[in-house]
């Protein structure tokens, strides 16, 4: 077999154990999961996944980390909503809102708590998983406020603490609940469309140049 070949066949192979073993860690936790169980829903042997992964903690740690990309497309979304804009607070709202459904998804809320749950197990993996996940989100957004400051929109001296505000505000209320409640069905898009209209207007309020209100 060619290595081209085999190398692509190794990849879907580790991609089919990665997909089944996800929702096993994020069910049972860490110490709950069952090579076993993950062995039997990717549908091959558990000699098949030590092959691919040498034990338990590796397999856990590249789910964790293949997760991040998740959080990378937010970076995207700031960027394309903000560095163009013409209309502020109309641009802020619709990044709000998505923002706040991008993160409020049932799957990436387990993910959160999983992450949380075993910190202090693994806390390089959960220090990792923040760095280039949400922090990056952050960092994409400072520059972007930054740039909005440049051009007279906003009014702030310290880009990166406003962009700490503005998910602060969004994300406190509903985000804390949520982690405590389990779940995140109980708040409707009615919800979180009003939660990020409240947040875009009070963070305009602090950091809005005159003409923003």
């Amino acid at each position: 077999m060619p290595a081209a070949e085999e190398d692509s066949r190794t990849a879907r192979k580790r991609r089919q154990i990665m997909e089944a073993a996800r929702p096993v860690f994020l069910r049972n936790g860490y110490v709950g999961a069952s090579m076993d169980e993950v062995a039997a829903l990717a549908a091959v042997s558990k000699q098949t996944v030590y092959k691919h992964f040498t034990d338990k903690e590796q397999l856990f740690t590249s789910i964790i980390l293949d997760t991040t990309g998740q959080v990378e497309g937010l970076a995207r979304l700031i960027t394309a909503a903000l560095d163009e804009s013409g209309d502020l607070e109309k641009d802020l709202g619709e990044l709000a809102r998505q923002f706040l459904d991008a993160l409020m998804r049932p799957e990436v809320l387990r993910l959160r708590r999983l992450v949380i749950a075993e910190a202090d197990r693994f806390p390089d993996l959960g220090r990792t998983w923040y760095q280039q996940g949400f922090e990056r989100s952050l960092e994409t957004m400072a520059g972007s406020f930054g740039r909005l400051a440049e051009r007279g929109l906003l009014r702030l001296d310290d880009p990166q603490l406003a962009a700490e505000h503005f998910v602060g505000l969004l994300l406190w209320i509903p985000l804390n609940k949520v982690m405590f409640w389990g779940g995140g069905e109980h708040y409707t898009p009615a919800h979180l469309a009003r939660l990020s209209e409240a947040a875009v207007a009070a963070f305009l309020r602090a950091y809005g140049a005159p003409e923003q209100g």
